[in-house]
């Protein structure tokens, strides 16, 4: 019998197809419509030497390419047309594009269509890497197979023809690639909400509202896992079509996964002790609710304590980099927003020196200013935000002048410099810029490798 990709492939059949993006979610969907023979045009802003070889060798298997500047001019002679994650779907060309009869979709909403087992998926503003990280690792040490990709860095439609019924596909999905979902997955988890990616956005609401396709079209059938200590997140519950499964640090009784007495229970069963958790902070034990919510009747209790006792992190997210002379340096270049680096910030009892700063996202600062003069007694700005987040320190109510001292620098490097001439033993120092890369990296994770290049070089 056919399979829903087999099928959806042979309706490409002599269909002119244009693919928006030649990055790392879309070059292997380019590839898999070249191999069923489609016939593709890939497009992409980067000038053809940044591609080193990969532009040559799709056009060798048969690929059409468009690059430069003017690479979404003329839209209108495709039928089917896959935009890269991050392009909003309401741009004047593919618009016109989609007025003139072409289908606007993604590699994410295809594989929502034909993909044949079980999928979990995890969204929020902050967390949703590590928490989907977690759901993954306590799947494959309780005995499933799994297959984990989207938004975490992996495409998983080229995935599909190795999947089984009883396999379980486990997903971070961006607002991004939200915004245009008509299909939901199995168990939906939000793990909070708070303003971001308000450069792309065109409002809050609009933020919102992508978040919520992630499970506007569940079924009966379906579970949302929902924050209830957040209000955004709470307020979903009414409009889901299926189970809702609520999880609580702050202990509250409507939530079925909760902390009480630093363990968190679920259902009033004790299943996993905080001091079992290696990740720091509190933010993390979070994480494990979601993450423990959502795999309820998939994974016992023992194997979820066995794993969160060896689970060291991800990348880039309160890692620790290197202690040199008593000093503990930390990597959190995820945090793009305030929310984030609050979270790293109160994963430490002491104060510590702080670097921060990059790409502007246009959301608000505000609410750090508190949380430094709380936590930081020495604050090394860099970047397009480093003003806006002096601003909000200097308007905070306990702010004193000197408490945290505050330094601006030209770039990362210098912070770096200035870090290691302030920091004495027992000292933390960490990289968490509460912004976007986009100013000087290409992404969080580029910028990551570079703090972690600058620290391990200090002697």
């Amino acid at each position: 019998m056919q399979s829903k990709l087999e099928a959806y492939l042979c309706g490409l059949s002599g269909k002119q197809v244009a693919v928006i993006g030649i990055g790392v979610s879309n070059t292997p969907l380019i590839e898999l419509l070249l191999e069923a023979g489609v016939s593709v045009t890939a497009c992409d802003k980067n000038a053809r030497e940044s591609f080193g070889g990969r532009i040559e060798a799709l056009e060798a298997r048969g690929a059409r390419v468009r690059l430069g500047a003017d690479y979404l001019e003329d839209l209108t002679g495709f039928d089917v047309i896959f935009r890269t994650p991050g392009m909003r779907p309401d741009l004047p060309q593919l618009r016109r594009a989609v007025e003139a009869g072409a289908v606007l979709t993604s590699e994410m909403e295809v594989f929502f269509q034909v993909c044949p087992c079980r999928t979990i998926a995890v969204t929020g503003s902050d967390g949703k890497t590590t928490t989907t990280t977690i759901i993954d690792g306590l799947l494959r040490a309780a005995g499933h197979r799994t297959f984990l990709g989207g938004n975490i860095g992996r495409p998983l439609l080229s995935d599909v023809p190795r999947m089984e019924p009883e396999d379980i596909a486990v997903l971070e999905l961006s607002s991004f690639q939200l915004m245009t979902m008509d299909r939901s997955p199995d168990i939906a988890v939000v793990t909070n909400l708070a303003p971001n990616h308000l450069d792309i956005h065109t409002s809050m609401e609009e933020y919102v509202q992508a978040k919520e396709n992630i499970y506007l079209h569940q079924g009966p059938q379906g579970r949302l896992v929902l924050n209830y200590d957040n209000e955004i997140t709470r307020s979903f519950a009414p409009r889901a079509r299926g189970e809702v499964t609520f999880f609580s640090r702050l202990g509250r009784d409507e939530a079925a996964v909760a902390l009480r007495e630093e363990v968190i229970c679920r259902n009033g069963g004790k299943v996993l002790p905080v001091q079992d958790i290696l990740l720091p902070g509190v933010h993390n034990v979070e994480n494990y609710m979601a993450a423990i919510a959502a795999v309820e009747g998939l994974v016992p209790d023992q194997v979820i304590r066995d794993y969160a006792r060896t689970f060291g992190g991800v990348e880039h997210r309160i890692e620790l980099v290197r202690e040199l002379d008593g000093v503990r340096y930390y990597n959190d270049s995820i945090a793009s927003s305030p929310s984030r680096t609050i979270a790293g910030l109160r994963s430490f009892p002491e104060k510590v020196i702080l670097i921060a700063g990059g790409y502007d996202k246009h959301i608000p600062y505000d609410v750090l200013g508190p949380e430094i003069t709380a936590h930081v007694k020495c604050l090394i700005l860099t970047g397009a935000t480093g003003p806006k987040i002096r601003a909000a320190v200097l308007a905070a109510p306990d702010y004193v002048p000197g408490r945290p001292e505050i330094l601006e620098t030209e770039d990362l490097a210098q912070a770096v410099k200035e870090a290691r001439r302030r920091a004495g033993a027992g000292d933390v120092v960490i990289m968490s810029p509460a912004s976007a890369s986009f100013d000087r990296y290409k992404n969080f994770m580029e910028r990551g490798q570079v703090f972690k290049s600058l620290v391990h070089a200090l002697k």
